[in-house]
């Protein structure tokens, strides 16, 4: 009879293909301890059902405009919110029914989960495209506007050219493409998903760059955003060249 180590140890090496097997193989096992590994192997075949299923999910606008289209793009963007730092947009064409699994909205994955998925969607990706405002510019043509130019940017940087974007929230002016704008679609497209992993990350290193430069104001932590730290910091120390000063108003 196999110890529970050595059973452990077979459950840590199987295949995904051999689980049931394993399961058949223990369930009859009185021993509580094999009762757990049987118990996890199942969970984790529930766990994959359901984000399988999620991932279909997903790819419904993808499927809806699939038989018409052959580059479909995703859009996010990051960076509307902070007080200082650029705004960043991702545009992202992902192969046809490609799954990136736990690719997600990226505000609900952890950092290293993001930067794990970016360098997923970048080996993958049939084209991806960036775009970078700067807090100037923000402060010229307001957020707004600086988001639709971000956008606008990324999408032209794209090789090959999409034939229907796929929007969260917005509809992008200045381009003569389809689009389709999604509330929430970083959340309800893949394609999104992966254009909002592409932007929080390119924005998340560069807020890390500038910390190197103005440590003082910790954007290594909070990426710009109005947290209570940075709000003192700015008014101990005014602002620093990467600020956007129409969003300072209340602060100094």
């Amino acid at each position: 009879m196999a110890t529970i180590g050595e059973i452990k140890k077979e459950l840590e090496n199987i295949r995904p293909e051999e689980r049931l097997l394993f399961i058949e193989r223990y369930k009859e096992d009185g021993r509580s301890g094999v009762q757990k590994l049987v118990a996890s192997c199942r969970n984790g075949i529930l766990k994959e059902e359901k984000e399988a299923a999620r991932l279909e999910k997903m790819l419904a606008y993808e499927k809806k405009y699939g038989e018409r289209y052959e580059y479909i793009c995703g859009i996010d963007e990051a960076g509307r919110g902070p007080l200082a730092g650029p705004v960043v947009a991702g545009a992202v064409i992902l192969p046809k029914g490609l799954k990136i699994p736990y690719l997600n909205d990226s505000k609900q994955l952890s950092e290293k989960r993001r930067e794990a998925l970016y360098d997923q969607i970048m080996a993958s990706a049939v084209a991806v495209g960036v775009g970078i405002v700067s807090p100037e510019w923000i402060d010229e043509i307001n957020i707004l506007q600086a988001t639709y130019e971000a956008m606008r940017q990324a999408v032209e940087s794209l090789d090959p050219k999409p034939q229907i974007l796929l929007n969260d929230a917005v509809i992008i002016p200045g381009i003569h493409l389809p689009q389709e704008k999604i509330i929430k679609g970083d959340a309800k497209s893949l394609s999104i998903a992966a254009a909002s992993v592409i932007a929080k990350v390119t924005r998340d290193r560069m807020m890390k760059a500038y910390h190197e430069m103005f440590p003082e104001y910790g954007f290594d932590k909070h990426k710009g955003y109005g947290s209570r730290e940075h709000i003192e910091a700015i008014q101990k120390l005014g602002p620093c060249p990467i600020h956007r000063r129409s969003f300072l108003t209340h602060f100094i």
